[in-house]
């Protein structure tokens, strides 16, 4: 018996030629893809400009490195500090995240869910090492190991809209002391203006205030006691004092209607609506207010000053000890070289000056800060260059049990439900405990 094979049309022929190759070649890029090392990076970050800036920088390293992936993945503020500790402890675990340094970095550490880059930022002679300005790198090294690559630093100050003030009659400049402070709340008051725009929702932008007071009326000295619970701790007069003026300005209602369950977005969203005429906040205010405000373009940085926290006459603190932020790259056990190699490019001092000539950042990178040019982070990176104490945080610095007490206190002194003296005790226990 004879078997006949039946031709196949030539179209059919061509569309088999063209699904062949086209399996072929998808085999191809799936076989790439695997191949390529996934670099897990979680941030906070929520500025779109700087999210550009950020995966621009990224995809020069991939052109560099065709092998590797660079993934951003999001988590809001709140979330990302509820959720970090379990995700460190499971398999969904970013290569980076990151870091405000202080004790919480230091307990991450502890849990062993961290890398030690000590002996990669310190090889060949400390090359790495050399990028940084010391006092960065020396501020995320804990017991002569460091666990986080230095990115940013920061500083806390007040920004003030300049058409409130002189609709109110005031002037920054003459903003010299605590008492100066409450007298320009009052004045604004007065003039029918919100003060002040809070953020009680996420409770640690008001711990910002309560720093600051303790900061102003004991100084270093008295800081440093509490926290390594010596003498009086926390129960110190002068922390103590500080909680009486905290609470003398709580009394004077200066915050927007709302402030105790307003987020920290929405605190910003007032400032930047012309709500408020005063926000304590961040180096970078001026791009966070935009983001956040009604119209999405918020106050024009030409209405926006800035003022250093006061003094307090009497207090041993000075108007150049200042709060805020060193902020890091912290990388976890199990990331790829990959991952390292990234940071590297990443907070160079040729990235790091890119970020800065964009507004994002004051830069962690020996020499980068020259690159700036946005007034308002010039006159924070000045204040930081003159500093005589650059305290971390203290929510960050004193480690999370201690900083969620540190965090409902501030609010809760400032809201009239805990006397100054109820709140360092609860702050002093909580030292004492953990």
């Amino acid at each position: 018996m004879s078997h006949l094979r039946r031709r196949a049309p030539a179209g059919a022929t061509r569309l088999l030629a063209l699904a062949t190759a086209t399996a072929v070649a998808l085999t191809a890029s799936m076989s790439a893809a695997s191949a390529q090392t996934v670099v897990k990076w979680l941030h906070l970050e929520t500025v779109p400009e700087n999210l550009k800036l950020w995966e621009d920088i990224a995809a020069d390293y991939e052109a560099q490195h065709p092998d590797v992936d660079i993934q951003l993945q999001f988590l809001e503020n709140e979330a990302f500090k509820a959720k970090l500790p379990t995700l460190l402890q499971s398999d969904a675990a970013p290569d980076f995240f990151y870091s405000w340094g202080g004790g919480v970095l230091r307990q991450q550490a502890e849990t062993g869910a961290l890398m030690d880059l000590s002996e990669a930022i310190n090889a060949d002679g400390g090359a790495w090492a050399k990028n940084y300005k010391p006092a960065a790198l020396d501020g995320l090294t804990y017991d002569g190991k460091t666990w986080a690559v230095p990115y940013r630093m920061g500083t806390i100050a007040f920004f003030y809209n300049k058409a409130l003030f002189e609709k109110a009659g005031l002037q920054a400049d003459t903003i010299k002391t605590w008492e100066d402070f409450l007298g320009a709340v009052k004045t604004l008051k007065e003039a029918g203006i919100t003060p002040i725009a809070g953020g009680g929702g996420d409770k640690w932008p008001l711990h910002f205030y309560w720093s600051y007071l303790v900061m102003r009326n004991g100084g270093q000295e008295v800081f440093d006691r509490a926290k390594n619970n010596e003498g009086d701790g926390f129960l110190d007069p002068a922390i103590i004092k500080a909680g009486e003026q905290l609470a003398e300005l709580g009394k004077l209602e200066p915050f927007q209607d709302g402030y105790l369950g307003a987020t920290w977005p929405q605190t910003l969203g007032t400032f930047a609506d012309g709500r408020a005429a005063i926000l304590l906040g961040f180096e970078h205010t001026e791009a966070n207010q935009r983001k956040n405000a009604g119209d999405g373009k918020g106050l024009e940085a030409a209405n926006i000053g800035r003022f250093p926290f006061p003094i307090v006459e009497g207090g041993v603190g000075k108007v150049t000890d200042t709060l805020g932020g060193l902020n890091g790259w912290a990388v976890t056990k199990n990331a790829s070289p990959a991952a390292i190699d990234f940071l590297r490019f990443f907070t160079s001092p040729e990235q790091e000056r890119r970020m800065a000539a964009a507004g994002v950042i004051i830069p962690a990178a020996a020499e980068a800060e020259d690159a700036l040019k946005d007034d308002l982070m010039r006159q924070a990176a000045d204040q930081l260059a003159a500093s005589t104490w650059h305290q971390n945080f203290f929510d960050q610095d004193l480690g999370p049990s201690v900083g969620r007490v540190v965090n409902d206190v501030s609010v809760e002194i400032l809201a009239g439900q805990l006397s100054a003296e109820e709140g360092a005790q609860m702050i002093q226990d909580a030292r004492e405990l953990d």
